[in-house]
């Protein structure tokens, strides 16, 4: 039996659908086909980068090293360049560990929300959101959805309620075929209401237990059948060194 994970706040955006049938449809589809690749070693990249100063060669080397499908490498390895580029040109004073939180979607459906690091740069706070996705970003409504929720996180917390929010989207432009970094300032997205945002997370809720539902009664695959899966607890690149 394919299994459905609960999704992160980005993963809920970016399978909202305007009914629960299809996010119901989504949900399932993305259980049985899940992706088999992570874009996890670019969170331990980015914050050995700059939390523990690590040079961006050895950085390289982790990935050539730690990393063995050749097709993750260099999807990894395609994103590296602009972290770098983007934070050399930013130079944060200073890099602090954010705890992770639960945001409630409804139906005692708890979302986790696990932000990967916020930085300090003259004077002000910043809180970054990576999106590393190749193709199909989040946009429009469902972008709404995101920052809309995302900030009400933001403002229960007196240490980031203040923080400029950034997603840093590092998806390939349309028309061509090369990933570039676009940086949306959430201040410039046009927020949901609180009763149109509760309204769409019901909807996800609703389609989610109904994915639960359906993929309860499907027969359990065999070994054969089983994907790969990318390993959730993958560890910093340069762990053990």
């Amino acid at each position: 039996m394919a299994k459905l994970n609960i999704p992160s706040l980005q993963h809920l955006a970016r399978n909202w659908k305007d009914t629960p049938a299809k996010v119901c449809r989504e949900l399932v589809k993305v259980a049985q086909h899940p992706p088999i690749m992570s874009y996890r070693p670019l969170y331990g990249a980015i914050r050995d980068m700059l939390v523990f100063k690590t040079p961006y060669e050895d950085i390289v080397k982790g990935i050539q090293r730690h990393v063995k499908r050749e097709e993750d490498r260099k999807a990894l390895l395609g994103v590296l360049p602009l972290i770098r580029d983007h934070f050399i040109q930013v130079a944060p004073d200073y890099v602090n560990d954010v705890n992770q939180r639960f945001y409630p979607a409804g139906r005692d459906l708890m979302i986790p929300f696990t932000p990967p690091l916020m930085y300090g740069v003259n004077g002000e706070k910043v809180f970054p959101w990576f999106s590393f996705w190749r193709s199909n970003p989040i946009a429009d409504q469902r972008l709404a959805l995101f920052v809309s929720i995302v900030k009400d996180v933001l403002l229960q917390d007196p240490d980031l309620e203040d923080a400029k929010f950034l997603i840093l989207d590092f998806s390939v432009p349309k028309g061509q075929d090369v990933r570039e970094l676009r940086i949306i300032d959430a201040g410039t997205v046009q927020q949901i209401s609180e009763a149109e945002r509760k309204s769409m997370l019901e909807v996800f809720a609703e389609g989610y237990q109904q994915a639960q539902a359906e993929l309860a009664q499907e027969k359990k695959p065999s070994k054969a059948e089983e994907r790969p899966q990318p390993d959730p607890n993958q560890p910093s690149l340069f762990d053990g060194k």
